[in-house]
């Protein structure tokens, strides 16, 4: 698996400004996840699939997140290159 190409951001910036940056990433995300979630929250069916589908791509971003760090964090310390 290349890293290289799957955490750019961790191999381009430094490590504080790359944890920044996925710190940043997950909040924006977070609250465009909430936004979505609210506005079709109230609509019966539809908020509940859409509620369950935002979950999924929550997860999904706090993986690719918390991933990200820890490749920063790696890098830093270097026990990957």
């Amino acid at each position: 698996m290349n890293l290289k190409k799957l955490f750019p951001v961790s191999y381009e910036k430094s490590t504080l400004v790359s944890i920044i940056i996925y710190l940043v990433t997950a909040v924006v995300a977070s609250l465009l996840i909430a936004f979505a979630g609210a506005l079709t929250g109230w609509i019966p069916v539809v908020g509940t699939l859409v509620g369950w589908a935002l979950r999924i791509v929550g997860i999904v971003v706090d993986i690719y997140v918390v991933g990200g760090i820890v490749v920063s964090i790696l890098l830093a310390l270097k026990v990957i290159r």
